[in-house]
């Protein structure tokens, strides 16, 4: 029942923040908004607590084996008639990911502490939920709950989006929302399409992930139904050229929700790659791996470019994560361990740069009412602590030695090269824009002269402690990374 627990925390926890901040006939105080923050914050600090606990069984001793290979299982008829069961399973990456998705959540919400003033509640409800949504989606092992996690997580980001956004938000909630949707729809029509196949196939109508692996399927229906799952997941990782939705997104979404886009709503993507396509039609995902390959190679040249091309602070920072998500393309359809396990390195890193570089955007954009790199400069003086974070987390992304990024970059360069020398020199051209264009947004920022006389408080104790605690797990990742690869690999 741990998994069910896993998932049932944040839900009944999103209801209680959501009530308590609501008085009958009276508007939030102050007293409720703290008790739905700290709610919200214990909640998820509860989920990390479990999480971290299994993670350190799994390190330090064997666990009992259920003859599935899963950590942990738990299987409950749901609806018996249609094949439907409420089946989870844990492994190292849903364990790894899990972990992310809680350790995130607080983070979102640490950062979005004073932020956030208005409909305080609901914005935890949401978060929450989210969180919630993640983990089934990284422990479910029925295709129909896959699905149902998989969308529960798209309306709580609308909401966020939508309702706590900037000037374009509705815009931006609803380009996510149809592009996203669209990608699911297509997803539930090949899920349903095996569902049929295997039953006429077997007389045994399921959607359970174990039994339908093993379906006959001739190579046309195979690549047919591959494709709902890959536009789906091509769409939410973004994968060039179904990315447009995402810079708006971040532009116009609130920091909290920047940190969850980036740092855990793309690797669902990158997730049910590993986990649901490539598993379920092998033969299919092995015919188009040069074609993703090279979707991936434009992907991470493309982000790069127009990253260094940006003048919206936001706006560069989500261009970055399309460049860093082909290398978790390449690295996923180069079919060999190495390669795989820098992919997966390359989420969790990519989570913990990317969402700190939000914060820092995030509390920049509060505190000068802008994010046009145009009007900046000289902020190295006013917000030293801002400066020392900003380039750590921009060394980060460009992948220097001793952080998290360039431990994945590096082994999905190395596994690439077994598969194609080609792509694997075409993806270290991204090194080097990375490079400029990390070091450049640097300077602009906290560099040169301060042309407009900016003054402002540098970060205080809650966003040190925030940065702190990224910075650490950052910097653990990238000097002793063993146990997130042993674990990628359970």
């Amino acid at each position: 029942m741990i998994l069910i627990y896993l998932i049932l925390i944040p839900i009944v926890g999103g209801g209680l923040a959501w009530l308590v901040s609501q008085a009958p006939g009276r508007n939030e105080s102050a007293r409720s908004k703290n008790l739905a923050r700290w709610i919200a914050v214990i909640v998820l600090l509860i989920n990390l607590g479990i999480l971290s606990w299994i993670w350190l069984q799994t390190l330090t001793q064997p666990l009992p084996e259920s003859g599935s290979g899963w950590i942990y299982e738990v299987n409950i008829p749901w609806i018996p008639q249609f094949g439907i069961q409420f089946h989870l399973g844990m492994d190292g990456l849903g364990l790894l990911l899990s972990l992310l998705a809680s350790f995130l959540g607080i983070m979102a919400i640490a950062s979005s502490w004073k932020e956030i003033q208005n409909k305080v509640g609901f914005f935890h409800f949401n978060i929450l939920w989210i969180v919630a949504a993640l983990t089934g989606v990284f422990l479910a092992l029925d295709l129909f709950v896959f699905y149902f996690f998989w969308e529960m997580m798209l309306v709580p980001l609308y909401f966020l989006i939508g309702i706590w956004g900037h000037e374009n938000r509705v815009y931006a909630a609803l380009k996510f929302f149809i592009f996203t949707q669209l990608g699911g729809l297509l997803m539930l029509l090949s899920i349903l399409g095996l569902y049929f196949v295997h039953g006429l196939n077997t007389g045994v109508y399921t959607f359970d992930y174990a039994a339908l692996i093993g379906t006959t399927l001739s190579p046309i229906v195979a690549f047919l139904l591959m494709m709902g799952f890959f536009v789906a997941f091509a769409v939410k990782l973004p994968l060039v050229p179904l990315h447009t939705w995402l810079p708006d997104a971040h532009t116009e979404a609130p920091t909290a929700g920047s940190v969850i886009l980036a740092g855990l709503v793309l690797k669902a993507a990158g997730f049910g790659f590993i986990r649901m396509l490539v598993p379920l039609f092998p033969g299919a995902a092995s015919k188009i791996a040069p074609y993703v390959m090279i979707l991936g190679v434009i992907g991470i040249l493309y982000g790069a470019f127009l990253a260094f091309a940006q003048t919206d602070l936001k706006r560069l920072v989500a261009y970055t994560s399309i460049s860093h998500m082909g290398f978790v393309i390449l690295g996923i359809f180069a079919f060999n361990t190495l390669a795989l396990q820098g992919a997966i390195v390359i989420m969790l890193a990519h989570g913990i740069s990317t969402g700190a570089l939000f914060i820092l955007v995030g509390g920049l954009s509060d505190r000068m009412h802008t994010r046009d790199l145009r009007r900046m400069g000289g902020l190295w003086d006013t917000a030293p602590r801002m400066g020392r974070v900003g380039l750590l987390f921009a060394l980060a992304s460009l992948g220097l030695p001793g952080l998290g990024n360039f431990i994945g970059e590096f082994l999905v360069l190395l596994g690439v090269y077994k598969t194609s020398a080609l792509f694997a020199i075409l993806a270290t051209l991204g090194f080097i824009v990375a490079t400029v264009y990390s070091l450049w947004m640097v300077q602009r920022i906290f560099s040169g002269q301060n042309k407009e006389g900016w003054k402002f408080p540098d970060l205080d104790r809650r966003e040190v402690l925030v940065m702190s605690v990224l910075t650490l797990a950052i910097l653990i990742l990238g000097l002793y990374p063993q146990p997130v690869l042993n674990t990628s690999m359970h």
